[in-house]
């Protein structure tokens, strides 16, 4: 038998021989391919949905050209920028 092509029917027959415990072990690992192959499925669609978002290219393209330009924040900076945007929402919010 090679890697390419299984025989269904061969392959029922062998279910039908096991003893249950085996057929539930079967029964788990059919479980485990198919949930591997939907998280596969799944995981490619997120790639392909944020390789379609325009904003977070946008964004990605704007960072790249930021650190290219020495426009970038150490983290101390970054976290005084986001403190003063924080209160700057929250004086916002109070008015």
């Amino acid at each position: 038998m090679n890697g390419l092509s299984v025989d269904r029917e061969e392959l029922k027959r062998m279910i039908d021989q096991i003893p249950e415990q085996d057929a539930i072990e079967v029964y788990d690992f059919i479980g485990y391919l198919n949930m591997k192959r939907e998280r596969a499925v799944l995981e490619q669609l997120d790639v392909a949905s944020l390789a379609e978002d325009a904003d977070l290219i946008r964004q990605v393209e704007q960072s790249r050209e930021d650190r290219e330009h020495g426009r970038i924040y150490s983290k101390e900076a970054g976290l005084d920028y986001l403190r003063s945007k924080v209160k700057e929402f929250e004086h916002e919010q109070n008015v």
